[in-house]
């Protein structure tokens, strides 16, 4: 930040914002398709699909990540900004629990009126999932960046070892799994 006489004045890294206005602009074309255009397969199905319906599912499995990416991005840059990790942690932990509950009231809902077949079932993705991650992250900033990084390559290079793992096996927790 500079300040300007008495106006102060925020520095934006604009490849963040950038990137993050075309991962916007990518879901809307996913959710318009989602909505409005009545399509007579998944386009996941690659028999009858003509390519624009494929390229444009295909480039919104890159959506997800990159706003993880970029949740977890934000919040070093916060981190770095007030160099306070405990009150890092509790904005972390705050932030989790309202992106839970946006999920939850509001995009949960949104998704059952729209979609009518969806009524009663909870649906949970991304912005469910980002909130998860940064409570997780409000634990995982007191560790020391060795222990990050050897957590972080083992998420990675170990993330398809639980994939034989069937929910089945589990009994009556299948449905955590």
């Amino acid at each position: 930040m500079t300040t300007t006489g008495s106006a102060l004045i925020r520095k934006r890294i604009n490849s963040i914002d950038i990137l993050r206005g075309l991962v916007i602009i990518f879901m809307a074309i996913d959710h318009i398709r989602d909505m409005f255009a009545m399509t007579p397969q998944m386009p996941e199905d690659m028999q009858p699909l003509q390519a624009g319906w494929f390229f444009t599912r295909w480039i919104t499995h890159f959506c997800a990540p990159i706003f993880v990416f970029l949740a977890g991005t934000a919040a070093f840059l916060y981190g770095e900004k007030i160099k306070d990790k405990a009150a890092l942690s509790r904005f972390l932990i705050s932030r989790g629990i309202w992106l839970i509950i946006i999920e939850l009231l509001i995009v949960n809902i949104s998704w059952s009126l729209t979609l009518p077949h969806l009524a009663g079932f909870v649906f949970v993705q991304v912005i469910w999932a980002i909130g998860w991650a940064m409570i997780a992250l409000a634990g995982l900033i007191w560790l020391p960046q060795w222990l990050i990084a050897a957590f972080s390559i083992i998420m990675i290079a170990g993330h398809h070892l639980l994939e034989g793992v069937k929910a089945e096996s589990f009994g009556s927790f299948t449905w955590l799994w």
